[in-house]
C-alpha cells in the first residue's frame, strides 16, 4: 500500500480505534476494515435500513450522527445509537432483514461495509467474532429490542427515562431576561431555591444559562458589580430540545457533551424549562424509593393491595428503561419482601397479644430472589423451642396467625401455594431443632420425595424476625450435605432428568398440546436445569447464597466450575428470565392468566437462535454436572 492511501485511510483508522471492538483489533484486521468500507451519507430522516429491504446486506458503523431503531409504525423510539455504534450485527448474523427500521435523527455519516466483507473479517479476526457472537447471546441487547415498553408509567409522581420532557417540567418554570442585573438573577435564585436558572430574551427564546458555579467563577472571584447585566457573565452556549423529546434524549446530550442542564422549548422554540442532570437520573431512585416507603407506612391490607399493583407498573417502567434481568427478579423480590414484612407486621399488631418470637421464611423463587410477575406462595416459620412439647405449644399459638397471614398475602396478590408449602401448614411450622431433624432425614434417605422438597426447602432466606437461628439451620444443612456425597450425587442424577428441549441438530424438540402451537416451559424445562446445577454446586461447597446466578459466581470463585464458562451460563439465564418476565408482562397488559408455556414460533429469528444458544448452554452446564459427579 502506498503512503499516500495509508495517508488518506488514517483519518478513518484513528476513528475505528477509539471504539469497541476495533480498538482491540489486530492492525491488519483493521486496515482490511478501513479499506473495504465506503462513506455513506444519510440526511436527517432518511432511513438506513428497514425490514422490508430483503437480507441484511452492509454492515454500519455511525461516524458522525445519530441514527435511531424504530418501530414498524415508525412512531415509537427503541434505541439510539451514536458515533462509534455498529448495526445491524444481529441481523446480519442471522442472515435475515432487520426487525426495526434504521433511521437518522441528524445528517448522519455511516462506514458501510458489505455483507460479504463483514462475514469475510468475521472469520479472519477473533476480536471481532467475540464482540459479535457476545452481542448475540448479550441480555442487555436483546432485552432493549425485546421488553421495552412504549408507554409512560408515572408511579409516585416520577417518570421514566421514556417520558417526553415536557412532562418533567414545572408548568411554571422560572426564568430571568437577558436585561435583568445579576442582583436580580442572585434574588430569584434564592426564593427558588435554585442552583441554575434560564435567560430568555423578550420573545421568551432561550438565549442563557447561569448556574451557581457561574455566579463564583464570573461574579464573585472576579468581584462583578450586581448592577451588570446577567447577559455579561451569563453561559451562552445552550443546548436544547423540543418538548416532544425524550429523557433519555436529554440524558444522551448530557453524557455526549459533559453538561448539566438542557433547555426545553415548545415547537415555536418558546422556553418551557430546564431539565437537569440530577432530575433524569433521580427517577428510577425516586420511585422505588417512594413505593418502599408507601409499603412500610401502609396501615391497611387493601392499601398494600394496590401498592402491589403498582410494583407492577414500576417492573415494566424498569423493563423500558432497560434494567438487567438480575436486577429486575431483585428488585421484585426486594418490593415482595417489603409487603410480606409489612402484611407480617400488621398482622402481629392486631393480635390480643404478642406471639413467640418466630422467623418467617421464604422458599422457592423468592428464597432466590428472583420472583417474576407470576409468583404463588413459598413459605414457613422457624422458632425456637427447648423441648418436643414446648415446639407443640409454641406451634399451635403460631398457626392461626400463619393461616391469617398467608391468607392476607392471598388478598394482597400472592396466591396461595397449591401444594400447601406454607407457614400455616404444620410441617412448614417448626422449631429449629425440628427443621435440622427434617433436613437430616432428606440428606440420610434421598428419596424422590425428599428430592423433590429438597429443591424448593434448601433455597430459604429470612424475610421476618430473628436471623440469628437461620444461619445455624444454614450451617446444618451445609455440614450435613458434606457428610453425605451420596444425597449430592442423587440430587445431580435427578436434575439430569429435566434436559432442554433441543433435538439432535439443536432444533427444539417440543409438543403440541390441545391443537395449539408446540410450547416449552420456560420455568421446568428452561431455567430449573440452571437452578438445580447452581443449587447442588452450592451445597457442595458451602455457598452461603442462594441466588442462581450468584451460586455459580461463587462456585467459579471457589474453582468448583470453570471460570471462563461462568458467564455464558449466566447470560443464558438471564435471557431465558428476560423473555419469561416479557411474557408475563405481555399476559399481564391482556388481562390472561399467567403462564410459563412459550411458542418458539412466536419470537423473531434472532431471538429463537438466542433461545437455542441459552439451551446449549443448559445442556453445557448439565454436562459439566454429570462429569463431576461421574453420571
Amino acid at each position: 500500500m502506498s503512503e499516500a492511501t495509508r495517508s488518506n485511510l488514517q483519518p478513518v483508522l484513528d476513528f475505528l480505534s477509539r471504539h469497541a471492538p476495533f480498538d482491540q483489533m489486530q492492525a491488519e484486521h483493521l486496515l482490511e476494515l478501513t479499506r473495504r468500507s465506503k462513506l455513506a451519507f444519510f440526511a436527517k430522516g432518511e432511513y438506513v435500513t428497514r425490514p422490508e429491504g430483503g437480507i441484511a446486506q452492509h454492515l454500519y458503523i455511525i461516524k458522525q450522527g445519530r441514527v435511531r431503531g424504530e418501530t414498524e409504525s415508525g412512531e415509537e423510539s427503541v434505541w439510539e445509537l451514536i458515533g462509534g455504534e455498529s448495526f445491524p450485527i444481529g441481523a446480519l448474523l442471522a442472515h435475515r432483514p432487520v426487525n426495526t427500521r434504521h433511521r437518522a435523527m441528524e445528517d448522519s455519516f455511516c462506514f458501510e461495509l458489505a455483507a460479504d466483507d463483514f462475514y469475510t473479517l468475521l472469520d479472519k479476526s477473533e476480536v471481532l467474532r467475540d464482540f459479535c457472537t457476545r452481542r448475540l447471546a448479550n441480555l442487555l441487547d436483546q432485552a432493549q429490542r425485546e421488553t421495552q415498553s412504549y408507554s409512560t408509567f408515572q408511579i409516585a409522581g416520577e417518570a421514566t427515562l421514556n417520558s417526553p420532557l415536557g412532562k418533567l417540567l414545572r408548568p411554571d418554570a422560572p426564568y430571568c431576561l437577558h436585561s435583568d442585573s445579576i442582583q436580580h438573577v442572585l434574588e430569584t435564585l434564592q426564593q427558588i431555591h435554585g442552583r441554575s436558572i434560564a435567560i430568555v430574551d423578550e420573545s421568551m427564546r432561550p438565549v442563557g444559562i447561569i448556574t451557581l458555579r457561574d455566579v463564583l467563577e464570573r461574579v464573585t472571584l472576579p468581584q462583578r458589580s450586581l448592577s451588570d447585566s446577567v447577559a455579561t457573565v451569563m453561559s451562552k452556549q445552550l443546548y436544547i430540545l423540543q418538548e416532544q423529546d425524550f429523557a433519555f434524549e436529554a440524558a444522551l446530550l448530557m453524557a455526549e457533551q459533559g453538561i448539566g442542564h438542557v433547555c426545553v422549548v415548545d415547537s415555536t422554540g418558546k422556553y418551557l424549562g430546564v431539565v437537569s442532570e440530577r432530575m433524569l437520573f433521580s427517577l428510577q431512585k425516586v420511585g422505588l424509593g417512594n413505593i418502599s416507603r408507601a409499603i412500610q407506612q401502609a396501615a391497611s391490607i387493601e392499601l398494600l393491595k394496590q401498592l402491589a399493583h403498582e410494583i407492577r407498573h414500576f417492573t415494566q417502567q424498569l423493563m423500558a428503561q432497560g434494567a438487567s434481568v438480575d436486577q429486575l427478579t431483585r428488585i421484585i423480590a426486594a418490593l415482595n419482601d417489603r409487603l410480606t414484612q409489612r402484611v407480617i407486621s400488621l398482622t402481629v399488631s392486631e393480635s390480643d397479644s404478642p406471639p413467640p418470637p418466630f422467623t418467617w421464611l421464604a422458599f422457592g423463587s423468592e428464597g432466590r430472589e428472583e420472583q417474576t410477575l407470576k409468583t404463588d406462595q413459598d413459605n414457613g416459620i422457624l422458632f425456637e423451642a427447648n423441648s418436643k412439647s414446648e415446639a407443640d405449644a409454641l406451634r399451635q399459638q403460631l398457626l392461626p396467625l400463619a393461616l391469617q397471614i398467608n391468607h392476607r398475602l392471598a388478598e394482597v396478590g400472592f396466591p396461595l401455594c397449591p401444594g400447601n408449602i406454607m407457614a400455616s401448614n404444620p410441617i412448614c411450622c417448626l422449631s429449629l431443632e425440628e427443621w435440622q431433624a427434617r433436613f437430616q432425614t432428606w440428606l440420610k434417605q434421598g428419596d424422590a420425595g425428599h428430592l423433590l422438597n429438597a429443591a424448593i426447602f434448601f433455597d430459604f432466606r429470612p424475610l421476618y424476625g430473628p436471623t440469628e437461628p437461620v444461619l445455624r439451620l444454614r450451617q446444618s444443612l451445609h455440614e450435613g450435605t458434606s457428610k453425605n456425597p451420596r444425597f449430592l450425587h442423587m440430587m445431580a442424577a435427578n436434575a439430569l432428568r429435566n434436559t432442554p428441549p433441543l433435538g439432535l441438530f439443536s432444533d427444539f424438540r417440543l409438543k403440541s398440546k390441545g391443537g395449539g402451537p408446540a410450547s416449552l416451559d420456560l420455568k421446568l424445562q428452561a431455567l430449573t436445569p440452571f437452578v438445580d446445577a447452581a443449587r447442588i454446586y452450592a451445597l457442595a461447597h458451602n455457598i452461603k447464597t442462594t441466588n442462581t446466578q450468584q451460586r455459580l459466581r461463587d462456585a467459579a470463585k471457589v474453582g468448583a466450575i470453570p471460570l471462563g464458562e461462568v458467564s455464558a451460563w449466566c447470560e443464558a439465564y438471564g435471557f431465558l428470565q428476560m423473555l419469561r418476565m416479557r411474557q408475563h408482562q405481555q399476559q399481564d397488559e391482556r388481562g390472561d392468566n399467567l403462564d410459563n408455556k412459550l411458542a418458539p414460533e412466536s419470537l423473531n429469528e434472532l431471538d429463537r437462535r438466542i433461545l437455542k444458544e441459552a439451551l446449549r448452554q443448559a445442556r453445557k452446564l448439565q454436562q459439566r454436572l454429570a462429569m463431576d459427579y461421574q453420571l
